[in-house]
């Protein structure tokens, strides 16, 4: 299967050299970035590359399609992918806005062509240690989630044309994805603040209060502005509270006065199970890894962040 890449900048050079470097089944066949760094990248790569990502999706030697950009863009590359009747894994955010969103996952229903978003921390041996022992507090009551991570060096993460949001679209949208994961209940809705510490355009630091379906009631906090990384989860239920940190690979049940610690998979890298998934998924019919109506769902809880910020004011999630 040849695969056609766009985007190959940071993370989506990380695609590219997997696909050539783990996968011999598949063909890195042709990459498209606007930058001249990409004529390069294609002559080291062994494969075509194209200025104008549109020819790439046209490109009869293209089999199936990775887009790694800014989301803006999301939009109509769909669009074209799903004209042109070609699978497509599309890094997350799923776009910028809920109808974007919208219609991205009706255009790949009605068409019937793969659509598979690229929430990677559903691959973090953690993050699957707690939706495997997520019945040992019992009932859920409530539970805390953050994403703290140092401030970001990538400049078009400052630009509202083509970032979109800061930290709610680029980082708390793994952190909705990862609580609807982990609980298999929906986010009902949100009450948001955002601030803008280190970006002057964009928020670098939000907070939420968030309630979920069964009653379960929680708080979320996401940043970009210290000289640390964090990934912590704690769910508070009946029997006791499960706690977890899934950058630095902790993972604890507490019972009483008592600190178990719980055995997981070591930290690994997860674009590699999600590439496994998303081949066999495509070529062999297996469940789709991440759906995109689950893409679809954590933006939904992002666009209620940044319209409950903006109002100052409680936002259902209708979906």
């Amino acid at each position: 299967m040849k695969i056609g890449i766009i985007g190959a900048g940071k993370h989506g050079s990380r695609y590219a050299r997997h696909i050539i470097e783990d996968f011999p089944e598949l063909e890195l066949a042709a990459i498209s970035r606007r930058s001249p760094q990409g004529i390069e990248q294609a002559g080291k790569w062994n494969c075509r590359y194209f200025s104008d990502w549109r020819d790439l999706v046209a490109a009869k030697a293209v089999d199936a399609i990775i887009s790694v950009v800014p989301p803006t863009l999301n939009l109509d590359i769909a669009r074209a992918c799903a004209f042109a009747e070609k699978a497509l894994l599309l890094e997350k955010p799923l776009a910028v806005e809920r109808d974007a969103g919208e219609e991205i996952v009706a255009l790949f229903q009605e068409s019937r062509v793969p659509l598979t978003v690229a929430q990677t921390l559903r691959y973090n041996s953690v993050i699957k240690g707690l939706k495997e022992n997520i019945h040992r507090p019992g009932k859920l009551y409530s539970f805390s989630a953050s994403h703290r991570l140092e401030p970001s060096t990538l400049k078009w993460l400052e630009d509202p044309e083509k970032a979109g949001a800061g930290v709610i679209l680029h980082t708390a949208v793994h952190m909705f994805d990862a609580l609807r994961y982990i609980t298999g209940s929906d986010i009902v809705r949100v009450r948001a603040s955002r601030f803008q510490i280190h970006n002057s355009h964009l928020e670098d630091l939000f907070t939420a209060q968030v309630e979920m379906e069964n009653g379960l009631i929680g708080t979320v906090d996401s940043s970009k502005v210290g000289k640390a990384r964090t990934g912590r989860y704690e769910f508070v239920g009946a029997q006791g509270e499960l706690h977890a940190d899934q950058i630095h690979g902790r993972l604890e049940f507490i019972h009483h006065g008592d600190i178990e610690s719980l055995e997981h998979e070591g930290l690994g890298g997860t674009i590699v199970p999600l590439l496994e998934d998303w081949i066999a998924y495509i070529k062999h019919g297996s469940p789709n890894p991440v759906p995109g109506v689950e893409g679809l769902a954590a933006l939904r809880a992002c666009s209620a962040c940044l319209e409950s910020a903006r109002k100052d004011d409680w936002v259902d999630i209708h979906p």
